[in-house]
């Protein structure tokens, strides 16, 4: 396994309040933590090779303030609508689209669909022991087969969970 999928779900978000669920925005704790989380990578010497977000306003305000502080292109992030509100399948279908030559992978999206897809892509056992596997602003790195066209269940090896109000804490799950 050399290639990388990291998923990270939006920031937190603004109630509904009458608005439309797709054009919610960030609140400031949601903007704090997608720039947090960016600075995690960088302490790590993380980058991603492509980016590729949800439509969604506060997935997109989530993956250019990341983007925004690792110094990746803001134009480089691809926008997929088949992240927002289509599925597990459809998720899974933006996979196999992903370039072979896309060795670390940044998804930003949604729940259910990111917890589905990790549940189906991580052995239970190695998941971590929480009542919410992906809240706000989570991240999680797996490394995943070579070719992305029929990854199967369990196929993926969970490296780490990453949540940004336990970063000060050293509390994050880092698997070795």
């Amino acid at each position: 396994m050399s290639r990388e999928l990291w998923l990270l779900r939006h920031a937190k978000a603004e109630r509904y309040d009458g608005m439309e669920d797709f054009d919610r925005s960030l609140k400031k704790r949601g903007k704090r933590n997608a720039k947090r989380i960016g600075e995690w990578l960088i302490e790590q010497d993380l980058v991603p090779s492509l980016v590729i977000s949800s439509p969604a306003v506060r997935a997109i305000m989530t993956a250019k303030i990341l983007c925004e502080t690792i110094g990746f292109d803001l134009d480089s992030i691809k926008l997929e609508k088949r992240l927002y509100d289509e599925g597990l399948s459809r998720v899974k279908s933006v996979l196999v689209d992903v370039p072979p030559s896309a060795s670390t992978v940044l998804v930003v999206g949604h729940n259910p669909e990111l917890e589905d897809l990790l549940s189906f892509l991580v052995k239970p056992a190695e998941l971590p022991d929480t009542n919410k596997l992906l809240p706000t602003a989570a991240l999680v790195r797996l490394a995943l087969p070579d070719d992305w066209t029929q990854l199967s269940a369990h196929c993926s090896t969970l490296l780490s969970v990453t949540y940004p109000k336990l970063l000060d804490q050293e509390d994050n799950i880092a698997i070795d």
